[in-house]
């Protein structure tokens, strides 16, 4: 036996105190009239005048809060196990998080539209596993796979690429990274996928190895393209994240990125994948729709226990009693004859 919220018990001790201050109010309503009238008087000057039902009113609508009070803590008596399954796909995103994806070619930038991306994947997946990495120069594990879809924003949130340790884009690193996620994943799944999210540019020439490692694994890669082809400068901000100036290459001319359709393209194609890309709205509800035709595959299954509730037996007389001592008159007269 227990109570799911023992914190509504502070109910019962308000309906206990209503009702003891009502049924000493009501003791005293004819003591108070036979105060200044004598026996005889009482029932002539002040008929119906009664002890016993206002006592009986104040007793029954006292006893129906301690009741809903006692249904409203939930308590819970008996088991009932029962084996839940989780059944869906492994999928890995990769983030980029290079200093190109400051580039303002989309709003707010690009680095927040690859999170709102990623935000909308996780409120719409249904029991598939998601892990993590973000790369620039390197590619980090920020998340490996989990079912806990809040986790992986936390994760989400921390990516910032003024505090990634090298420069630059290594698509190819971060594949096989995501890659050697799945592979080390527990009972994996039979369809799993990588999910890039990155404008594309890379920089270290790794990405032909990489997609040769995922087409033999049988792994899946949709690419989500996010930026503009016809290019955009890439801010650079100071200490206080205040604009400073645009970013110079090595003869003082400023750098312009652009989102390379053409080399995410090629990556989705060449495992099976594909690109997708929405320059005013959010690509990931096609990614959705190809994730939802995958096959599932069973992840984890486990034994729960559910609590049998037991809040009907006290709700229903705690009605019964208060529409009882409201319907119960707190006086009676005589018909004259």
């Amino acid at each position: 036996m227990g109570l799911a919220k023992p914190a509504f018990l502070a109910l019962c001790v308000a309906g206990a105190l209503v009702g003891a201050l009502a049924l000493w109010l009501a003791l005293r309503r004819r003591s108070r009239v036979r105060a200044f009238l004598t026996e005889r008087l009482v029932d002539k000057l002040a008929p119906g005048t009664s002890r016993w039902l206002p006592a009986t009113q104040a007793g029954l609508q006292g006893l129906g809060l301690i009741l809903f009070g006692l249904a409203l803590a939930q308590p819970q008596c008996g088991t009932t196990s029962e084996l839940a399954k989780r059944r869906g796909i492994d999928v890995v995103v990769a983030l980029d998080a290079s200093k190109s994806m400051l580039a303002r070619d989309v709003q707010p930038s690009r680095l927040e539209r690859a999170r709102l991306e990623l935000s909308t994947l996780l409120d719409e997946l249904k029991g598939d596993r998601v892990g993590l990495v973000a790369f620039a120069g390197d590619a980090f594990i920020q998340s490996p796979l989990t079912s806990d879809y809040s986790a992986v924003k936390l994760f989400l949130r921390a990516v910032d690429p003024e505090q990634m340790p090298q420069g630059g884009s290594n698509i190819g690193e971060a594949l096989l990274l995501a890659r050697q996620v799945l592979d080390n994943a527990d009972r994996g799944s039979k369809e799993r996928v990588v999910v890039l999210l990155s404008d594309g540019e890379d920089l270290t020439g790794e990405v032909d190895e990489a997609v040769a490692a995922l087409k033999e694994a049988h792994v899946q890669v949709l690419t989500v393209g996010v930026g503009s082809e016809q290019g955009e400068p890439i801010p650079v901000y100071n200490r206080r994240g205040e604009f400073s100036d645009y970013k110079k290459d090595s003869s003082g001319e400023t750098v312009i990125t652009r989102m390379d359709r053409a080399g995410l393209t090629a990556i989705a194609e060449a495992t099976g994948g594909e690109f997708f890309y929405q320059p005013r709205g959010v690509a990931m509800a096609q990614v959705l729709e190809r994730i939802e035709k995958m096959q599932k595959s069973e992840l984890e299954s486990r034994v729960t226990v559910r609590y049998d509730e037991r809040f009907q037996m006290f709700a229903l007389p705690g009605l019964v009693l208060l529409v009882l001592g409201m319907v119960l008159p707190s006086s009676w007269r005589r018909r004259s004859a």
